[in-house]
């Protein structure tokens, strides 16, 4: 949510950082809309105010045996009573309509985020490890994962499109890399474990800016709940309506559960593996932080994503997103894309955002600061610390081997009961 005091004050800065998203000039729109709801409010509290006096005076009118006034008296008390329901209606009413229009508006860019309109025009930051040289011909995880235990085709029939089963050996390799970051992510990086909800609210999805404008991205169920698209969701609205003591800051979660998302605007895209699925499973990072702190966290959990891809040895390179591919919630975006060689080709594996005092405004998320007085916004982050079934296509192809087996990667070794490669069955 926007601060309507800043765009009052400045509407020209606020209309030139949404230009950078590509969204039309929307200020006038908005202080047309302010200024209607505080003219009715005004005009609703005098006239609160003048009924409160008036039947105050009825009494004194009367107790002086002046019928005359406090007959006057009443009738316009009679109006106000009328006139006073209109205006409450008439400001719920502006009010909905510039709730409904700030929310619809997405988080401002930072300066150094690049102006850009799609993927094409991310700026790639860093690169990390060298793609394996296969000395045979490496194959698509697709390929590679049904003798090993990835089953494409039970799923489709229990379940539809988007959906895969997994059985014994690639099962417990799914298992191993969710523990395996979560234990990372806990006793490495300093996030606190928790266990979270899967079914949400609508506050929950509002506060997060999931709604009302990614509706249709999510599953909602038959009494008005919500499968949650991220942990990002249930973690960040747990200080919803709070206000934390400086002290406590930063806060640092993480979460692994399972994830739910329609994707309404996928059609034909990822169809075969398991690049895309409505239900996947994903180690989620969120920080809650002092404003003065929210840059130098979003470096610190980028790092906590990418230091997942180092311990498994996995290429990847680091980009900046630029105006036109950044969350709607976001100010800024580091998107981390692994290297598939069955591909060849980079694919997205975690994004990391900061969104500044965005989601902190629509959820009411405050602290009060050691100096100075009252309170004031935290800002909060999120990242993929990492996405467990992208990381399993990763693994799958960077370790396959001539005869259809997959290697396990040292740090998961441990999370695999002695097995050190899935084998294809016979």
């Amino acid at each position: 949510m926007h601060d309507l005091k800043s765009i009052r004050e400045n509407p020209a800065a606020f209309d030139a950082a949404l230009a950078r998203r590509g969204v039309a000039t929307v200020s006038a729109e908005i202080l047309a809309l302010d200024e209607r709801r505080r003219s009715v409010l005004t005009e609703l509290q005098d006239g609160q105010a003048r009924r409160n006096e008036a039947s105050k005076a009825i009494g004194a009118a009367m107790g002086k045996g002046d019928a005359a006034t406090a007959d006057a008296l009443k009738a316009e008390v009679g109006l106000l009573k009328e006139k006073l329901p209109q205006l409450e209606e008439q400001e719920r009413e502006v009010s909905g309509e510039l709730d409904a229009l700030l929310a619809s508006i997405p988080n401002l860019p930072f300066d150094e985020v690049p102006q850009g309109t799609d993927e094409h025009d991310n700026v790639e930051v860093s690169r990390w490890g060298t793609p394996r040289a296969f000395d045979f011909d490496a194959k698509d995880h697709s390929e590679i994962g049904p003798p090993l235990g990835l089953d494409f085709e039970t799923g489709v029939a229990i379940s539809g499109a988007r959906f895969t089963f997994m059985r014994g050996q690639m099962a417990r390799l799914n298992r191993a890399l969710g523990q395996y970051m979560l234990d990372h992510q806990t006793g490495t990086n300093g996030y606190a474990e928790c266990n979270t909800p899967v079914l949400v609210n609508d506050a929950a999805m509002y506060g997060t800016d999931k709604l009302p404008k990614f509706a249709e991205d999510s599953f909602r169920t038959t009494d008005g709940r919500w499968l949650i698209p991220t942990a990002e969701v249930s973690l960040t609205s747990s200080q919803a309506g709070k206000i934390l003591d400086d002290a406590v800051l930063p806060i640092r979660m993480t979460a692994l559960t399972l994830c739910f998302r329609s994707e309404a605007g996928a059609a034909g895209k990822d169809t075969k593996g398991l690049i895309r699925q409505h239900q996947f499973e994903k180690v989620e990072l969120v920080s809650i932080t002092r404003p003065e702190d929210s840059v130098a966290e979003h470096e610190r959990m980028t790092a906590a994503a990418e230091s997942v891809l180092q311990a498994l040895k996995l290429p990847y390179r680091k980009l900046l997103l630029c105006t036109g591919d950044m969350g709607f919630g976001a100010r800024k975006t580091y998107d981390l894309e692994v290297w598939l060689p069955g591909q060849q080709l980079y694919r997205e594996i975690s994004s990391c955002s900061n969104c500044g005092d965005f989601q902190a405004r629509r959820m009411n998320a405050r602290y009060r600061p050691v100096e100075g007085k009252g309170t004031a916004f935290v800002h909060t982050l999120n990242g993929s610390g990492l996405a467990v079934g992208r990381t399993l296509v990763a693994v799958i192809e960077n370790y396959q081997n001539p005869d259809g087996s997959v290697s396990v990667p040292d740090v998961l070794k441990p999370y695999m009961g002695g097995t050190d490669r899935l084998v294809p069955a016979t």
